[in-house]
């Protein structure tokens, strides 16, 4: 793909130099929201992102997993903004490829840009489940007891009675890899089995077990799942903070997030703080957790080191964590403490209406119920707003064109079978 740039270079100023996003409009919104303004950097040509009034300029660069294709395009968007602002700007993140990306290359684009990331044996470990294990090990984390795939010990998946978790080893490229179409459906972040055996014996569990890795399920609805969210110096000190409560998820329980809200509980925010400590962790970041509704225990799920759509509903409740990291990283300014407001939630209403349907199938959640969880409440949405509306347009006239591209071609079908069957 051909690197495009629309960079009005003129309109920037070095005093408050703009944000290269690696990220989609949620984070476009959340930067937004603080004046700051953002040039994004994408793949996608037709990426909604680009058509939000908070976009100051738009590159279209060669996807993030190409490696040295996008570290170079990125060079040269940082060199051209170097030489009209004489300052590197700050380079922002929203999705485990662009923050791979920038490990491997870190020492090209530390000279363009400024971000501060975790080392290398902590990144690591929070991309790949099973040195995030390790890493859990040697760190004391709270995490759920790991089964391994050899044996049949206590500690082995063909020896726990009880329900297990499936989980894919690495993070990168997981939606588009067989083993999430054939063991996930396309779906989900994880998949539940009743036991051990019913996990080992699943044909693609045992086509793809070497890229899974597994665990001790933690009962609980998706509203046992927690996450603390937050920013960290060179030291791995939590400089800023929030919680976060899920309220549903798509698939249930292990899937993507639909309805979400934020959430205040201390003893959360202290527990996050020490793992963060601990790693250390540096920069940003968001831990999953799950709270054991029998015993009341906290379990760390996972870290990831990056910007995601919680950063938006944050920052609609007035902690907003990537004007943070940006005052920190351009004027070496810390944040002054913030307590979140729980004014806005987010909501995704496509994921939604299909949590509810898979909800109503189990009897879990009646239409009335979910109605009304929506309509008492203000919300945030995942694409669309009231102040920003082009990129649902946007979204949406791309997706009508695509159905109509793919109804022409099934008529065009049609139409080259008629004919080759009529004489």
């Amino acid at each position: 793909m051909a690197t495009r740039f629309d960079l009005p270079l003129h309109r920037f100023d070095s005093r408050r130099p703009p944000v290269v996003l690696l990220g989609g409009i949620n984070l476009v919104r959340a930067l937004g929201l603080a004046g700051i303004p953002v040039i994004v950097a994408s793949s996608d040509p037709g990426d909604p992102a680009f058509a939000s009034r908070y976009c100051r300029g738009r590159c279209v660069i060669p996807a993030l997993d190409s490696g040295e294709a996008a570290a170079n395009a990125l060079v040269s968007i940082g060199g051209r903004l170097a030489a009209a602002l004489g300052r590197r700007v700050p380079l922002m993140y929203g999705n485990d490829d662009g923050l791979q990306l920038l490990h491997a290359h870190r020492e090209r684009l530390e000279r363009y840009f400024l971000f501060l990331l975790s080392d290398h044996e902590v990144a690591t470990a929070l991309t790949a489940k099973d040195a995030f294990a390790r890493l859990g090990r040697d760190r004391g984390l709270p995490l759920p007891r790991e089964l391994h795939w050899e044996g049949h010990g206590p500690d082995s998946l063909r020896g726990t009675a009880h329900a297990v978790l499936a989980k894919p080893r690495v993070k990168v490229d997981w939606h588009s890899s067989p083993v999430c179409q054939r063991l996930f459906n396309g779906d989900g972040k994880a998949r539940v089995f009743a036991s051990g055996t019913e996990a080992a014996e699943h044909p693609a569990v045992r086509l793809y077990h070497d890229q899974l890795t597994f665990q001790e399920y933690i009962p609980g609805d998706d509203t046992c799942l927690w996450s603390y969210h937050g920013f960290a110096d060179e030291r791995g000190d939590v400089l800023v903070s929030f919680v976060g409560r899920k309220i549903r998820t798509y698939p249930a329980g292990n899937g993507e997030s639909a309805y979400i809200e934020i959430a205040h509980d201390e003893a959360l925010e202290e527990i996050g703080r020490g793992i963060a400590r601990r790693c250390p962790l540096r920069g940003v970041f968001k831990m999953d957790f799950k709270r054991d509704p029998r015993t009341g225990q906290w379990w760390l799920l996972e870290i990831n080191a990056r910007f995601s759509l919680w950063n938006y509903l944050g920052a609609a409740n007035g902690v907003n964590l990537m004007e943070a990291v940006y005052g920190y990283l351009v004027d070496g300014i810390a944040p002054p403490p913030q307590q979140a407001r729980r004014t806005y939630r987010w909501l995704s209403l496509q994921l939604d209406v299909k949590a509810y349907r898979e909800l109503a199938s189990r009897g879990e959640l009646g239409f009335a119920d979910w109605v009304a969880s929506l309509a008492g409440s203000r919300n945030v949405y995942s694409v669309f707003a009231w102040r920003d509306p082009m990129p649902w347009v946007a979204f949406w006239a791309a997706r009508f064109t695509r159905r109509g591209a793919r109804a022409a071609e099934r008529i065009a079908g049609m139409v080259r079978q008629w004919r080759s069957t009529a004489s």
